[in-house]
């Protein structure tokens, strides 16, 4: 079948059961099992699409995503959330608009620890919303900052977006992702902040009281626990001493020693978070595995094949097709999650970053990034709907304030993009990445 007639069937179909508000997830295997009944018979589709399902999720490393979802929720339910705004709060208290400076610092700890945007909009959002509105914060700024700062964790390790990512791509580095993923992750904070700092200036929001040296260091003292889960789970990744699945378990094992350490886990919460976990794992690999069914068709239509030519074939200017790439990645994001985005475009973009010489460790950072700002964006933003609702802001009252934020994650993107250092450098140091 021509690329191009199963290109406009496949997306076609995907993006009208989209529109009819079909879930993702079942919009990908619909979409995927039709265009391959056009390439194929009946029982040659069904056996096809079954085994590709089946093969898409039998990964070892992709255990440790169910396994970074379950610490996640124990540090949920474990009242580390609650030390990490503490500390948050202390090393930004003396900026204007404190509020929003611990929310983007509380989302960056909170969020590479759990590996969840979504979970970080509604654990430090909720932790931090009604603070704010005391301290006159008006709701919807609260909001947008507790948006834009969300998903920083995504990039940020452990991070099962890398996991997912590495899996895909084939050959590339878990312990090179993670690490690539600290200077794009603290560079998003940066700007997140930054656009922060300007509106609470123009809007006369006050810095916090000081909080005397004997407090910090208190407040510092009982983090530290939390804090050294990223020693524990990403050190032992990148140096080796187990993979990312183990590291996983290790994290698990952590959050639960810890979270019964601070006595706020019993019976009842390890229900909860078993079947929280569960529902959560249930919708992810069910994901992937649609995602992998659909990724087998677009390659044997020779949709990636086709679509790298077209691109490259357009301009010899590397400039410019990575800003096309750049461009169809936001627009991607604003439809799909970050899950099955990065499943389905990887085989798509992947062979067009390595054709204009990009190391795949920095694409992975770009298209992580791109999918980000689209956890942020209309219509399908998790994280926008999550903080909201949280939140009880309108989306209408959100999004404009959402746009100086979208602005400049759009010029960071940018940046990452054609800077590669920025994202090379430190697995480079360490020896990952050539």
């Amino acid at each position: 079948m021509d690329p191009l007639l199963a290109a406009t069937i496949l997306f076609g179909t995907f993006a009208i059961l989209l529109a009819l508000s079909v879930p993702i997830s079942v919009g990908i295997l619909v979409s995927a099992f039709i265009t391959a009944l056009t390439m194929l018979p009946w029982s040659g589709t069904t056996y096809i699409v079954g085994q590709q399902m089946s093969t898409g999720v039998e990964s070892f490393s992709l255990l440790a995503v169910p396994l970074f979802i379950l610490a996640g929720n124990i540090m949920n339910n474990g009242g580390i959330a609650r030390r990490l705004v503490d500390l948050a709060l202390v090393v930004a208290g003396r900026v204007p608009g404190s509020l929003a400076h611990t929310n983007v610092l509380a989302n960056m700890l909170f969020g590479s620890l759990s590996g969840s945007a979504v979970a970080s909009a509604a654990a430090i959002g909720g932790t931090l919303h009604e603070r704010q509105r005391t301290a006159g914060y008006d709701p919807a700024y609260s909001t947008s900052v507790n948006i834009a700062s969300a998903s920083v964790g995504l990039l940020i390790p452990p991070t099962t977006a890398a996991i997912v990512y590495a899996t895909v791509a084939g050959g590339v580095s878990v312990a090179a992702l993670f690490m690539a993923g600290y200077v794009p992750g603290i560079l998003m904070g940066i700007a997140v902040m930054a656009v922060a700092f300007v509106t609470a200036r123009r809007a006369g929001y006050r810095s916090s009281e000081r909080v005397d040296a004997r407090t910090a260091l208190l407040t510092f003292l009982r983090a530290i626990p939390s804090l050294l889960l990223v020693v524990v789970a990403v050190g032992g990744i990148v140096t080796g001493v187990f993979t990312a699945t183990e590291g996983a378990a290790v994290a698990v094992l952590y959050c639960t020693v810890l979270s019964l350490i601070y006595r706020s886990l019993d019976g009842a919460a390890l229900r909860q978070i078993a079947v929280r976990t569960v529902a959560s794992t249930g919708v992810v690999m069910f994901l992937i595995a649609a995602s992998s069914a659909m990724a087998w068709v677009m390659a044997y239509s020779g949709i990636p094949a086709a679509l790298t030519s077209a691109i490259v074939g357009t301009t010899d200017s590397t400039v410019l097709i990575l800003a096309l790439m750049v461009v169809i990645l936001l627009v991607v994001g604003t439809f799909l999650d970050i899950t099955p985005a990065i499943l389905i475009f990887t085989p798509i973009f992947l062979p067009i970053a390595v054709e204009t010489g990009m190391d795949p460790v920095h694409f992975g950072m770009v298209l992580i990034l791109a999918m980000c700002i689209g956890t942020m964006t209309p219509p399908v933003g998790s994280v926008l709907f999550v903080a909201t609702g949280v939140s009880g802001v309108s989306i209408e009252q959100v999004v404009p304030r959402l746009l100086p934020y979208f602005a400049v994650l759009v010029a960071l993107l940018l940046l990452i993009t054609y800077v590669p250092a920025l994202s090379l450098a430190v697995p480079g140091m360490m020896g990952l990445v050539s």
